[in-house]
């Protein structure tokens, strides 16, 4: 959250990304943080986090859904070398939210694989229109958000993590509009 705060700020620092951390970092990774975000040009986890080479890993997809292999993916950080977060970030404004949003509204399936994503979007639209929002579609990010790292923080392979305390999953929310992220769920409690 302080890289957070310093791309908030404009007071980026730029970290490990130089010659030396490459080359520190060539042989073996040690990720802190694993960020599964959406694939929104405007939405680059190493600028938002102000973070450097070697400090996520980063998973990108449509609304960030997941599938079995982005489930796998981040699997991988905290089974394989202790890293202790996943973040799963959703963001204002998602096109592949609202895009899915108002084909399940509409019941009119958008083209090609696109459909793959509003099927995975389903459970979001579902708990969305119980309750009236004054942006639906932003109401489904965070539902979707939250959803999406409760089922991670569930995950069979993953919850032993949560429960002994070495890992945490996070869900968060990025503004556009300030470049802030919100922790929705999930936060530390140390």
């Amino acid at each position: 959250m302080d890289g957070n705060n310093r791309w908030v700020d404009g007071t980026l620092q730029h970290p490990d990304r130089g010659p030396e951390r490459r080359e520190f970092v060539a042989e073996a990774q040690d990720p802190y943080g694993v960020i599964l975000s959406c694939i929104d040009s405007r939405v680059p986890p190493e600028l938002v986090f102000d973070t450097g080479l070697g400090d996520l890993v980063v998973m990108r997809t449509g609304g960030q859904v997941v599938g079995p292999v982005v489930v796998g993916s981040v699997e991988y950080g905290p089974m394989t070398s202790g890293t202790p977060l996943v973040v799963v970030l959703g963001h204002q404004r998602c096109g592949a939210v609202k895009a899915a949003y108002e084909a399940l509204r509409d019941r009119k399936p958008p083209p090609g694989n696109l459909q793959s994503i509003a099927e995975a979007l389903r459970p979001a639209y579902r708990e969305t229109v119980k309750r009236q929002h004054a942006d639906p579609a932003d109401a489904m990010v965070r539902i979707h958000t939250k959803q999406t790292a409760a089922g991670l923080r569930t995950n069979k392979d993953l919850a032993p993590l949560v429960k002994k305390g070495d890992l945490a999953v996070v869900s968060a929310y990025h503004s556009l509009d300030t470049g802030r992220v919100e922790v929705l769920t999930g936060a530390p409690s140390a």
